[in-house]
């Protein structure tokens, strides 16, 4: 059945809500922002409609550039911890009973209903040298003293894990549910063990999923804002916290609004690869 051209203005009434809401809180806000990120940079905090690229200039300096290598390497680290516990993980899950399955799922969502500032803080209490995890391991005597985990590196990846990880698990899970088990059969019918069967069958055919997964965790670790916060040290923070930094604290509207259209930038393209991927699995 062919699929009929609009004709009419009528026919479009059923997207008019969307692109209103897409303009009203997507387009007016992003070109506002674009808008002022050439905005010149006044003493005293103000700021003066002009046209200049200072701001983007800036971006080549060794304090941004520290700033953002640093973001892009943490959202990699988080991707790709996500995948490689997430994968397994879920693929287990899918061989589960139905019962097993339901728990799990609901304990997944259960976590997403947590707001980053509960995660933040219940990290910071496992973590801590009074309440921490290191008192259970001085307990059975693996340690001779309690000590402080954080604030430093290992918080602020365990706490993005672990909030990214149930995102992994929902987008994985649909994928692997779908695939042939006749493919794992016949691997085993030709003598694969169970793990060469995972590497050789599984990962290979679930391969774009796989790779859309990442893009999806990464654009999703890129924007952190509160955990290197309350997990790290300022040597921690991301792009989003230099970001709050410089509208709030610095009082440098045009500068972090150029740094903001950077990264929604950043995203976007990773988002428009990741449907890109989706659309060429599907093909």
């Amino acid at each position: 059945m062919r699929r009929e051209p609009p004709r009419t203005l009528v026919d479009y009434a059923p997207i008019a809500f969307p692109a209103l809401m897409l303009i009203v809180f997507f387009v007016v806000p992003f070109s506002t922002m674009i808008a002022v990120s050439f905005f010149r940079r006044q003493q005293g905090g103000f700021y003066t409609p002009d046209f200049v690229i200072d701001n983007y200039a800036r971006f080549v300096s060794a304090f941004f550039g520290g700033v953002l290598g640093f973001s892009l390497m943490l959202a990699i680290m988080v991707a790709v911890c996500c995948v490689a516990i997430g994968f397994p993980f879920t693929y287990l899950l899918a061989r589960a009973s139905r019962r097993v399955q339901i728990v799990w799922l609901v304990g997944l969502l259960s976590v997403l209903s947590l707001s980053e500032v509960i995660i933040g803080f219940a990290w910071s209490t496992l973590f801590s040298r009074t309440a921490g995890l290191t008192n259970l391991l001085v307990a059975i005597g693996l340690m001779e003293a309690p000590r402080a985990l954080l604030p430093g590196f290992g918080a602020v990846l365990t706490g993005m894990v672990y909030q990214a990880l149930p995102y992994t698990v929902l987008v994985l899970y649909p994928a692997i549910v779908r695939l042939d088990p006749t493919l794992l059969e016949a691997a085993r019918t030709l003598g694969a063990s169970p793990a060469r069967a995972f590497f050789n069958v599984v990962v290979p055919a679930l391969r774009n999923t796989i790779v859309a997964t990442l893009i999806m965790v990464f654009v999703f670790a890129l924007g952190s804002y509160l955990l290197p916060q309350i997990l790290g040290r300022p040597q921690h923070w991301t792009l989003s916290v230099l970001i709050t930094d410089q509208a709030i604290y610095q009082s440098n509207m045009p500068f972090a609004a150029a740094m903001a259209v950077f990264l929604v930038l950043i995203s976007l393209a990773l988002v428009a690869l990741t449907l890109y991927l989706g659309r060429k699995e599907t093909a």
